[in-house]
């Protein structure tokens, strides 16, 4: 071996401990940071606009988002904590039960007959196991409980995302010219039209599936709120949760409406609410198209196999690292069959 190589060797050995020990160092905070980068790249449209140039301004709306974010979520994860505390009580005394259905049940369209008497064959069996079970579904319970104060402790993670992308957003150009310069260094020429791809897919998958997902959620909760629905708060956490990952949000409101035509004593406050729930249920059908399509060139269906196989993968987070890959790689592949070099 040369000097020459053992030289370069050296350097390669350097450079790659250097960028372990970096990650190393960052990756308790790779979660956060990356949630500041998407929360910067989403807003910062808005954020030039009416807040950029403004210390005072800036914090005015750091605190004005900070509330819109916070108060919801504390009363969806209240209603959630408390109904599950309920329950883990119920079992913990030996009184748990799922109450039967009403007669007014076999008025729905459709299914009607069916659900009553699956319904009321469930609740019947649900008594016998909860006693049967009930250490069983104590531990599992406590399970659901800590994953339900998880979330709470993600959303706090998800405000310390937003304060730091407020101050990417004041650091923006240098930021952007940061990073074009870096992709321009990795992939050459064409780096920042990638960097425009992922900017451009971020800001649609915001707007078009979670900014959809959080909408539909939130009226969800309102309307089980006012229609006085039990375990609204977990209801709820199941809408978001299927709108998020792309199920249809229509099977996490079936419940929902069982309950009130079980549990409302007028039929016609029963049927007025299940056409509400329907309808937020159905929105993301008008709203993705539209949100996910606007200033963006990648095709809707790469963007949604992105959105699910990236959630599938990494979770959340997988919402952006799934599409923005997959659009990258179709601008890669659209590139090269395009190309008039012959190989």
């Amino acid at each position: 071996m040369n000097k020459s190589t053992l030289t370069i060797f050296i350097r390669i050995a350097l450079v790659s401990l250097l960028l372990i020990w970096t990650f190393k160092l960052l990756s308790p905070f790779i979660g956060v940071l990356a949630w500041a980068v998407i929360l910067a790249v989403s807003i910062y449209p808005f954020y030039k606009k009416r807040i950029e140039g403004s210390k005072l301004k800036s914090f005015i709306f750091s605190i004005v988002v900070i509330a819109i974010m916070a108060v919801p979520s504390y009363m969806v994860f209240s209603s959630a904590i408390e109904s599950t505390t309920e329950v883990l009580k119920d079992l913990k005394a030996g009184t748990f039960e799922i109450a039967p259905p009403s007669e007014k049940v076999k008025s729905l369209p459709l299914i009607g007959n069916n659900l009553y008497k699956e319904w009321f064959k469930f609740s019947e069996d649900t008594k016998d196991y909860a006693v049967d079970h009930r250490q069983y579904l104590l531990e599992k319970g406590k399970n659901i409980f800590g994953s339900l104060l998880g979330l709470m402790g993600t959303l706090l993670l998800f405000i310390v995302s937003f304060i730091i992308a407020v101050v990417f957003m004041s650091n923006a150009d240098s930021s952007y010219g940061t990073a074009l310069k870096f992709a321009k260094k990795v992939i050459g020429k064409d780096g920042e039209d990638f960097v425009i791809i992922s900017r451009n897919t971020i800001r649609s998958v915001v707007k078009g599936i979670l900014l959809v997902a959080i909408i539909q959620a939130l009226l969800s909760f309102i309307g089980l709120k006012i229609a006085g629905i039990p375990l609204a708060g977990l209801f709820t956490l199941l809408v978001l949760f299927c709108a998020i990952i792309q199920v249809p949000v229509t099977l996490a409101v079936i419940p929902p409406i069982a309950l009130a035509f079980s549990l409302m004593e007028n039929t016609t406050h029963a049927i007025i609410f299940t056409i509400y729930i329907v309808m937020v249920s159905l929105l993301d059908n008008f709203l993705k198209p539209i949100m996910l399509s606007k200033g963006l060139k990648t095709p809707t269906v790469i963007i949604f196999l992105g959105a699910i196989g990236g959630v599938m993968l990494h979770g959340i987070i997988g919402l952006f690292v799934g599409t923005v890959v997959l659009a990258i790689m179709h601008q890669i592949y659209t590139s090269w069959v395009n190309s008039s070099d012959d190989v």
